[in-house]
């Protein structure tokens, strides 16, 4: 799946972004370089159960395992001492990567309620683009009677792009909806 994707980038992707924004050389096209998966989790700290089922809803997600994200600073108001848990990430790179974007493009963003396309202004000036999902439901490889509460995870997608415009114009290529 992965040599589709690479050719696919290669033979039609590349020639685009280089008409569109006139590069002289291949290698100032942007491409996306990874994608993290991140969870927070509030009730980690109480709920171990939380945290293990966070941990196998997104190794079912990505296909890696996720890392269990801990606490730099003890907060008494929200009851969090240094240390403890307060969520998982998964950083996936080359095969894993695009793999996990075919899916999240073509099978889980349209699965979403009322979904009439992702919004075009969350990149953060530098080409890279976050996205929140509101539920895991949306993937079909999590089963609706194994998971015992609806989580969100947010999606970011690191490219190599110098601007917002060129990592829009790469997402797009890429088949990624957003909204006109």
């Amino acid at each position: 799946m992965t040599q589709q994707l690479k050719k696919v980038y290669q033979e039609t992707i590349v020639p685009k972004l280089i008409e569109q924004f006139g590069y002289k050389n291949i290698h100032q096209v942007p491409k996306v370089v990874k994608v993290t998966v991140n969870r927070g989790l509030g009730e980690a700290s109480q709920n171990a159960k939380a945290l293990e089922s966070s941990i196998s809803e997104l190794s079912t997600i990505t296909g890696q395992k996720p890392v269990v994200t801990r606490a730099k600073k003890a907060i008494a108001g929200f009851k969090i001492r240094e240390g403890m848990p307060v969520g998982v990430m998964v950083t996936l790179r080359s095969d894993r990567m695009y793999a996990f974007l075919a899916r999240l493009i073509n099978l889980a963003l349209p699965r979403i309620r009322d979904f009439r396309g992702i919004s075009p202004k969350s990149f953060d000036g530098r080409g890279n683009y976050s996205l929140g999902i509101r539920e895991q439901l949306i993937f079909p490889e999590i089963d609706y009677d194994t998971i015992d509460q609806i989580r969100g995870m947010d999606v970011s997608i690191i490219t190599t792009a110098q601007t917002d415009e060129e990592g829009r114009a790469l997402l797009k290529e890429m088949g990624m909806p957003f909204r006109s």
